[in-house]
């Protein structure tokens, strides 16, 4: 599958591509991939930052971001002149987690897998060739791992929870993906090109889970199983990350199987009609 046709398979625009070369309904198009950019900037965004991001003239950037402060999409501080996601896009996020609402099935097992383990639980999902991590839980273990933040985004692939969403989707996407995020790949993950990439979901796949020995930071090792909608589409990844010597076995083998349960649980609540999530029970070996 080439890239242009996995785009519209999974209905957004491609944030890293050149908002110039977009075809077909051009404003619109631009105007909600600026939004999207303005969203990557969670202290808020300058102008520059979206000229060069967009590829975009300033007028252009101007004029579009004037169109999605109408509508209450984007506000720009008085004070800093930065460019933040309004009020509005807080209300259509809202109404949009009824259906695509994650972490609302998943905290209840963050939360429980964070304080059982004392290590720090993620649940991402993926964004067309990226994985955005939606939330960050933190355990109780005084040595922590920061490699990875709420809105933070990564090519799939790279880390735990983008290495399972990756595994999880058939070849011909997986290709697709490795073939649109090359030149990302190379410049910002040097050593993870697409051949590594390959062999790690190969590997991941064999054991069940995905394992990020460290490779973007340093002593930061992450565990990740890909989530699962009732009709077997990709819904996200469960994860866990600590630093290396809490990820040593035998004690990775008891995360995994915490992991996989937590998983298990979520995909259960996925399952289950709006108010009536059952309650998440931990299986306990005897």
């Amino acid at each position: 599958m080439r890239p242009e046709s996995l785009i519209s398979k999974v209905h957004i625009v491609e944030l890293s591509q050149d908002l110039g070369q977009l075809s077909g309904a051009q404003s619109v198009d631009r105007a909600l991939a600026l939004l999207g950019l303005v969203g990557q900037h969670p202290g808020g965004a300058t102008l520059t930052d979206l000229v060069g991001r967009s590829g975009l003239n300033k007028a252009t950037v101007r004029r579009l971001l004037l169109a999605l402060i109408r509508a209450g999409l984007v506000e720009q501080s008085d004070d800093s002149r930065l460019y933040h996601l309004g009020e509005e896009a807080y209300i259509l996020g809202l109404r949009a987690a009824a259906r695509h609402g994650l972490v609302k099935q998943a905290m209840e097992v963050l939360v429980h897998l964070a304080r059982d383990t004392g290590d720090v639980a993620f649940v991402s999902v993926r964004r067309g060739f990226s994985a955005v991590c939606l939330h960050r839980e933190e355990g109780g273990y005084p040595v922590r791992t920061y490699a990875l933040m709420p809105g933070a985004q990564h090519p799939l692939g790279v880390g735990a929870g983008a290495l399972a969403m990756l595994s999880a989707l058939p070849d011909d996407e997986v290709e697709a993906v490795l073939e649109a995020n090359a030149a990302l790949l190379a410049g910002k993950y040097p050593n993870l090109p697409p051949e590594a990439i390959r062999a790690h979901v190969a590997q991941a796949r064999a054991d069940g889970y995905a394992l990020n020995p460290g490779l973007i930071f340093a002593d930061s090792w992450g565990l990740g199983m890909a989530l699962r909608r009732p009709d077997g589409s990709l819904a996200g990844a469960l994860s866990l990350a600590a630093v290396e010597s809490r990820m040593r076995q035998p004690r990775r083998d008891e995360l995994v199987a915490k992991l996989r349960t937590g998983a298990a649980a979520i995909e259960k609540r996925l399952a289950q009609p709006s108010g009536a999530r059952p309650a998440y029970q931990e299986r306990r070996e005897k």
